[in-house]
């Protein structure tokens, strides 16, 4: 009858809820299994996988979405030990978003130092340094995907507390957040009082005006509602590779216009402000009658006009610190894994490969060709160095405004990390809820805009945030998390990798003490010699 059949139906819709790869279904493993015939080995096999993955189904747990186990290729099943479960949902990003978002966070406004760090270094020692930092980097990575898969756990915070309890889940979480909130407050520095120079410079208005569009204050509110914030509101991380994938094209403009420029300028230039009047003339001949240019003998610009391969000077020291941090991106790294499509420890790796060789060449790029152009008067912000030519070249203040975009685009990117780390310290067992998504968020960028807003000189704080809590997040903790986490009995504490891993750590703690240090020196000399980092 009709009854009957529709009866059956629900029967067959409520079975399907409940079904099992082995065509079990979760109530009949409950049941306790009779006496099976010895031959029927299959059977009893079948009855076992069935037990365990209605014991492990996802709706089991309080935090159902998503959580899935990693795959084989990842994690190998072992007998006996209670599969490992991730903590994060099934991700759906794909490979070259993941590039891009991993490649946009790596991507900062170091940039725009490197040609300053090159011409205090000269082009092979910052050739073998940025070679060194890049390798190292991707060494540090390797490292925590390496303790993540020992673990099954793809939370930086998580891996701390994997290694040292409650202290290494806070201090993993505390490094993360304040990294990544000087690292925004510096963006949003670039924005404050790059943005209504750029304005000005469109508009040929005057530096004075008081108009609201022109009011870096103003500005840096209106930048974070209007663009920041809705990034920041994305549900995961992966939906921002096609706003990272612009960021970075953005920066390829960038280079571009550096390499195009390199064959424009001529060496030595004419200084704008020496001759405000006089439209800049790129012609290469020299006619000065008094010998000088921008305050040098016509001896010392030829000088200056020529490239050296090593430079040892009192600024060398500091751009070791500037290329130790020109791939900082590892707080990023685990969330970027947790949401790639078909993750495993050696797709992840590669993602990361690709977006480190990405940026190298780019970084080496931009700093051989902004160096070329102006050699030993290369400024530590390069784009002011061309402002000193002509500071309404519209090439020039597009590039500008390709770099605020870039720059502007890497905020979202850096946020997520900050409000994982937020979450993991102060909700652990909570499921996704999309009110607390939004308030840490909104709490976040309110928080950065005031220190930007009203602590105009809260950089040099950042500088020792960043000192300390960068080497951390690069050297240390994934050295030291690596060193715990993965088993004696796999790898004992004499091994070469740990052996390595205990030395990574070593350089780590180098670096911090380097950059403290010269912080020091600057806040006690009273000048500004260290340039921006990452």
């Amino acid at each position: 009858s009709g009854l009957e059949v529709q009866a059956g139906a629900m029967e067959t819709a409520e079975s399907e809820m409940s079904i099992i790869p082995n065509g079990k279904h979760c109530e009949d493993m409950t049941m306790p299994v009779k006496m099976l015939p010895e031959d029927d080995q299959k059977h009893t096999i079948d009855l076992i996988v069935g037990n365990l993955v209605c014991t492990f189904s996802p709706r089991r747990f309080e935090d159902a979405e998503g959580n899935l186990a990693e795959s084989e290729e990842f994690l190998p099943s072992t007998e006996g030990k209670k599969p490992t479960r991730f903590t994060d949902f099934d991700g759906k990003t794909s490979f070259g978003m993941s590039v891009f978002n991993l490649g946009n966070a790596i991507m900062g406004s170091g940039i725009l130092g490197l040609a300053y760090a090159m011409a205090n270094t000269g082009i092979v020692l910052f050739l073998f340094l940025l070679t060194g930092v890049a390798a190292l980097s991707s060494y540090s990575i390797h490292l925590l995907l390496k303790s993540s898969g020992v673990v099954g756990i793809r939370a930086y915070e998580q891996l701390g507390f994997k290694a040292f309890g409650t202290p290494g889940k806070l201090a993993a979480g505390i490094a993360i957040t304040l990294q990544n909130i000087g690292a925004m407050s510096s963006y949003l520095y670039i924005v404050k009082y790059e943005f209504p120079l750029v304005i000005q410079a469109f508009l040929k208005s005057s530096t004075s005006s008081e108009e609201w569009y022109v009011n870096g204050n103003y500005l840096v509110i209106l930048v974070s509602v209007c663009v920041i914030l809705p990034l920041a509101l994305m549900k995961q991380l992966g939906y921002l590779g096609y706003t990272s994938g612009f960021s970075l094209s953005c920066m390829v403009f960038f280079l571009i216009v550096v390499i195009y420029k390199k064959f424009q300028i001529p060496c030595p230039f004419y200084d704008y402000k020496h001759n405000a009047t006089e439209v800049f003339n790129t012609s290469t001949s020299l006619d000065h009658s008094s010998g000088y240019l921008n305050g040098h003998s016509q001896e010392t610009v030829e000088h200056d006009c020529s490239p050296r391969m090593f430079t040892l000077n009192s600024q060398t020291a500091y751009t070791i610190p500037i290329l130790a941090f020109a791939f900082v991106c590892h707080p990023e790294v685990l969330p970027i894994y947790t949401e790639l499509r078909n993750p495993s420890k050696r797709k992840m790796q590669r993602v990361s490969n690709i977006s480190i060789a990405v940026m190298y060449t780019m970084y080496f790029l931009a700093a051989l060709f902004g160096y070329l152009t102006f050699y030993g008067n290369v400024e530590a912000e390069l784009l002011h160095t061309y402002s000193r030519i002509d500071p309404y070249d519209t090439l020039i203040l597009c590039v500008r405004l390709a770099v605020l975009t870039a720059v502007t685009l890497t905020v979202p990117i850096v946020l997520f990390p900050v409000r994982r780390a937020i979450q993991q310290m102060l909700f652990p067992n909570k499921t996704f809820n999309w009110l607390r998504h939004v308030i840490i968020a909104v709490c976040l960028l309110t928080l950065i805009n005031m220190l930007v807003i009203f602590a105009p000189n809260i950089l040099g704080i950042f500088g020792i945030i960043g000192a300390t809590s960068a080497p951390c997040l690069i050297f240390i903790f994934p050295a030291v998390f690596y060193i715990r986490i993965v088993p004696k009995d796999e790898e004992p504490m004499r091994s070469t990798p740990k052996i390595l891993a205990a030395c990574f750590a070593g350089l780590g703690v180098l670096f911090m003490i380097m950059s403290l240090s010269f912080i020091i020196i600057d806040w006690t000399t009273g000048s500004n010699s260290a340039g921006g980092g990452h």
